[in-house]
């Protein structure tokens, strides 16, 4: 487990590249399965990663297990690498802009958000 500090400051980095709430990220996860002709379970919704992001939204900071550090770590690397966060929010105007929104989007990050 990570020092108080560590975590901390891993708790911030968390909060502050995910910009969704958990209702947010629940709704993008099922819409994001669904299709024409089905609908993935809510709890099955999305991938593995969203919804681990979805269930650390919904844990107070003593509740994190090693996992969810490990979770917290890689989306805020992941976010780190793959939004502009200085100069969010951007348009999207093309099919690669919103690809990468989407994937974003899994990760509990909007860039479209403010």
């Amino acid at each position: 487990m990570a020092d108080t500090l560590e975590l901390d400051a891993l708790w911030e980095d968390f909060h502050r590249v995910v910009n969704m709430t958990s209702a947010e990220l629940a709704a993008w996860l099922r819409v994001r399965d669904a299709d024409e002709e089905t609908e993935a379970l809510p709890e099955e919704s999305g991938t593995p990663t969203g919804r681990h992001v979805l269930a650390i939204l919904q844990k107070r900071r003593t509740d994190l297990t090693d996992d969810d550090l490990r979770v917290m770590r890689k989306v805020v690397d992941t976010v780190g690498e793959l939004a502009d966060l200085e100069n969010e929010p951007q348009p999207v105007s093309t099919p690669e802009d919103t690809r990468r929104r989407h994937r974003l989007m899994t990760l509990g990050h909007d860039p479209l958000k403010p």
